[in-house]
């Protein structure tokens, strides 16, 4: 697993609408990288609300939370519909199957989808915070917010 002070790998993905991420292209701007394991679970559905409710959170604390998972795009953008985001990022590590969660040490091979983590890159592309929860587990994003304006 990446480990805190480590360069995070870069990476190109599509998100929910098609439009390519590369993870480099946000350099002076802090990254949340919200892994997830599937779309249309109730878990993933309301990790993925709080990051969209705390959009502007965000924006004030100079981050872009972005939500992975290994769903195809127009899963992501189903999805992304049906849970009403309308302003987040849901990027598919879908082919090669998992590249990125394999990228950052986070993928269950057995089950074929990534942990359920948090990492978070700073404005220089090292990684500042690392935390898997218990599949689930819905994240804390109050833990990560308090994190990021210290």
């Amino acid at each position: 697993m990446i480990k805190i002070g480590q360069k995070a790998p870069d990476f190109a993905l599509r998100d929910q609408h098609n439009q390519e991420f590369k993870l480099s292209d946000l350099k002076g701007r802090k990254v949340l990288l919200s892994f997830h394991p599937l779309a249309f679970t109730k878990v993933c559905a309301r990790q993925m609300q709080a990051l969209e409710k705390n959009l502007k959170s965000f924006d004030l604390l100079n981050t872009v939370p972005v939500g992975l998972s290994v769903d195809t795009v127009p899963s992501k953008h189903a999805w992304a519909r049906e849970i009403k985001i309308k302003n987040l990022r849901m990027l598919s590590d879908f082919w090669p199957h998992g590249k990125v969660a394999k990228g950052y040490g986070i993928f269950r091979r057995e089950q074929g989808f990534s942990e359920r983590a948090n990492i978070l890159v700073d404005e220089f592309g090292k990684v500042i915070w690392v935390k898997v929860y218990p599949i689930k587990e819905l994240p804390d994003i109050k833990e990560i917010l308090k994190f990021l304006s210290l």
